[in-house]
């Protein structure tokens, strides 16, 4: 069975081939025998309407007399090779449709039966830009997963990414049961319609009550009504962007912290504990700049802890001591427990206060 539907240079492989070669020879035909027709004196029109009448064996009448051994000979070409040639493509365009109905069958039956295998699978609820992004993620990470989608060119980007797939409306039950909800470990919506969020949400949760749900929200309200549906997490996509655009402004050096892996996974693990980790350029006239780690803790009032300082040639100093001075051009990695709070404290320029002569 492989060996037939697998190779495409045999029987899957000659059906098109076949096709064009027959569609091909038809057309010489055709133009061959319009041609002749015009040699003997006749119009393009005239031509072209015997030879067509000729090859679908329709047989209407002759246009001119046929009384001359010359057109004798063409109209008997024509008819064999024309009724001939329109045999074969009525059976080549037979065997294509048949052919592709079977790739079809058995294509989608060996998909549903890999999935009907999966357990404790992710079902990918929408093959879009965000979808695309996310079974990336997990399909590098090794995680088996599903993507339902009812858009087949997007399937069809999936499948030759390798990913499992079911076609279907996420937002109908019967969908969700193929791509194997009941065995599933996790579902993330991420559907650019918040309505259809909520109704695969509702759905998901009543098929699966111990199903862990992530659901994508467009609008802030929206994140409430997920929530209530029975989704564990709601991400908010446009929040989350705005956020990440005023942490580049806010901390710029902290951007290629993206990047690095084990900062990623000490930031995620921090977010469970509502801090986060920043690295922060200290610029000169900054209001940490020239004060030491315990003095730069105090005046953020508890808003920060400094856990590395990353200093030009002389490397990195990995949890620096408390008299230990922070100097223009180095990068503070800090845990953060109130972003804006410890923003303010740390990057708002020293301003001088004049007493009489005396400058503070």
């Amino acid at each position: 069975m492989r060996g037939m539907f697998g190779n495409s240079d045999g029987v899957l492989g000659s059906p098109t081939r076949n096709l064009v070669s027959i569609l091909l020879f038809v057309g010489a035909v055709i133009l061959g025998a319009t041609t002749a027709y015009m040699a003997a004196g006749w119009s393009l029109i005239d031509a072209s309407y015997m030879v067509v009448l000729t090859v679908f064996s329709v047989g209407y009448g002759e246009v001119h007399p046929i009384d001359t051994t010359y057109l004798h000979t063409v109209t008997m070409l024509t008819m064999v090779l024309g009724c001939t040639g329109m045999i074969l493509f009525t059976g080549a365009l037979v065997q294509f449709l048949t052919v592709m109905q079977i790739r079809q069958i058995f294509g989608a039956t060996r998909m549903h039966s890999r999935i009907e295998k999966l357990s404790n699978h992710v079902i990918v609820c929408g093959y879009g830009r965000i979808g695309v992004m996310l079974a990336e993620e997990l399909g590098r990470a090794g995680v088996p997963l599903v993507v339902l989608d009812r858009n087949p060119a997007r399937l069809a980007e999936a499948e030759a990414m390798g990913y499992l797939c079911e076609p279907g409306d996420a937002t109908e039950e019967e969908a969700l049961v193929n791509a194997g909800i009941a065995r599933a470990r996790v579902l993330a919506t991420v559907l650019p319609n918040d309505a259809a969020n909520v109704f695969i949400t509702l759905s998901a949760r009543n098929l699966n009550a111990g199903l862990e749900i992530i659901a994508r929200g467009e609008a802030p309200a929206t994140e409430r009504k997920l929530r209530q549906a029975g989704a564990n997490h709601v991400v908010l996509p446009t929040h989350i962007g705005a956020e990440r655009i005023a942490r580049m402004i806010l901390f710029p050096a902290s951007a290629d912290l993206i990047d690095d892996a084990r900062m990623t996974r000490a930031r995620g693990e921090l977010s469970e504990l509502g801090l986060d980790l920043e690295k922060i350029a200290v610029l000169k006239g900054a209001a940490m700049c020239g004060i030491t780690v315990a003095d730069a803790e105090r005046r953020a009032a508890g808003a920060l802890l400094i856990v590395q300082i990353n200093r030009g040639q002389d490397g990195r100093m990995v949890r620096p001591a408390p008299d230990e001075r922070i100097e223009a051009g180095d990068e503070v990695v800090v845990v953060l427990r109130d972003t804006s709070r410890a923003a303010k404290a740390l990057f708002t320029a020293r301003e001088e206060i004049r007493a009489g002569r005396n400058r503070f």
